[in-house]
């Protein structure tokens, strides 16, 4: 698939050049999903991160946005999103829990018919909605809600996405998942969290650690 040309060039710090070292960089670390390094590529990481760090912008690390939370990590990004789509065929519906800045789904959306994401704090929603418009990202349903509870309405999903760690897999989100869909998620505490894959068969659920993680927590309410 043939990932947008969001039509945003940068300069210096943000340039092609340094947008490839970064790609480069995920490949080594095992990334293999050509669609995912081309999204890695494509959007413009340095606007989701305020302009005192756009330098820093394609560096392969989390950097604060505010309210507490951060921008996750390229490579994370780029492992959950390969993990998800090693799961689902095109068009599909995609629940994502921490709305965060944006990023994850400005990487996701291009692959997915739909995205649902949820997030607690009105002034980054408000923020990340008006970016993925200015990216022309339409695929994208927002939500002011806690976490923990998903999004109901729209289930079942076909996966779930969340960007924050819990201490165990919420019950809420595993009900909304579909037959066949997969969840991904960090659990644990602070320092010994792990990155799980939680897949849903005619059995039950299964579940993998996909590695280490360090995640912000999943907050409730």
């Amino acid at each position: 698939m043939t990932s947008p040309d969001y039509g945003i060039r940068g300069i210096g710090m943000t340039s092609a050049r340094t947008r490839e070292r970064l790609v480069r960089r995920l490949e080594e670390q095992g990334i293999r999903s050509q669609d995912v390094l081309a999204q890695i590529r494509n959007v413009p990481r340095h606007l989701f991160v305020d302009e005192a760090l756009a330098s820093r912008a394609y560096e392969d690390t989390a950097l604060p946005i505010g309210h507490g939370q951060t921008i996750s990590q390229p490579y994370i990004v780029a492992k959950m999103t390969e993990a998800v789509l090693a799961h689902l065929g095109n068009d599909r519906r995609v629940l994502e829990i921490g709305t965060g800045c944006g990023y994850q789904s400005a990487i996701l959306a291009p692959h997915v018919k739909e995205i649902y994401t949820v997030e607690r704090i009105p002034e980054l929603l408000r923020k990340t909605r008006q970016r993925l418009r200015d990216l022309d990202i339409y695929n994208v349903r927002f939500r002011l809600g806690d976490g923990w509870q998903g999004w109901p309405k729209y289930a079942p999903y076909d996966a779930i996405l969340v960007a924050a760690a819990a201490p165990s897999v919420p019950v809420k989100l595993l009900e909304q998942l579909g037959e066949s869909g997969c969840l991904i998620l960090p659990v644990g505490p602070t320092g010994r969290q792990e990155l799980s894959l939680v897949t849903r068969g005619p059995d039950g659920f299964e579940q993998r650690s996909l590695g280490a993680v360090s995640f912000v927590p999943l907050v409730q309410g």
